[in-house]
């Protein structure tokens, strides 16, 4: 049901007007929605990828560190030489609006801080394996991030899609008819008032041209 509206020409123009940008706000939203959906697609492909990548590196990493620890006993004073990591960097960049992170890792080459003297080649094989899936876990956390981030917007963008849709454009379509019709059902009832009000004055006319013409016949 329309809401209460004036059915005037001006109302009519603006509604119009209402709806037509009510549209194009559509189109681009589901533009978005569209855009939005392809990049975490191809986002969740890459991460399914990196993933089993980590989880592989992670096998042979505790592979390698449980031969060490056989071969050189608890190696626990060796782990305590690893640095904190501060080689990871975080910026963005936008896509359709939505910012989504950038991690940016110093790739330098693995440097041990233990002493060769007191390590063999399964100890150097677990650090190796741990520091490429310290690289491809700040790559997995980009891209867990940022699909996140993105799962968000096309959650928001479709909500709005739909008020567009379902409520905002079919309302103003609804106006639309509700005036044009109004306007039109004045329109014929102007034009039948006017009919009529010509068919008196011909008749009004006709009546006083007959009767001029009755007194002009008596005289």
């Amino acid at each position: 049901m329309a809401e209460t509206v004036f059915p005037t020409k001006g109302n009519l123009i603006a509604i119009k007007r209402s709806l037509s940008l009510a549209k194009l706000g559509y189109d681009l939203m589901d533009r978005k929605r569209n855009i939005l959906i392809r990049e975490m697609m191809g986002l969740i492909d890459t991460a399914s990828k990196v993933q089993g990548q980590i989880n592989d590196t992670y096998a042979r990493a505790y592979n390698a560190l449980q031969k060490a620890n056989i071969t050189l006993g608890i190696i626990d004073n060796i782990s305590k030489t690893v640095p904190i990591e501060t080689g990871i960097n975080i910026t963005s960049r936008s896509v359709m609006g939505v910012e989504i992170p950038i991690v940016t890792y110093e790739d330098q080459a693995p440097k041990p801080y233990y002493s060769f003297s007191t390590s063999n080649s399964m100890l150097d094989d677990a650090y190796i394996s741990f520091y490429h899936v310290k690289q491809l876990t700040a790559v997995l956390a980009e891209i867990e991030n940022s699909v996140y981030r993105l799962a968000n917007s096309i959650r928001k963008t479709q909500r709005r899609a739909n008020a567009l849709k379902n409520i905002i454009i079919p309302r103003f379509e609804e106006n639309v008819k509700f005036i044009t019709e109004a306007l039109e059902e004045k329109e014929r009832e102007e034009f039948s008032r006017q009919k009529v009000i010509g068919k008196t004055k011909e008749r009004k006319r006709l009546e006083a041209a007959e009767l001029e013409s009755e007194t002009k016949a008596a005289s």
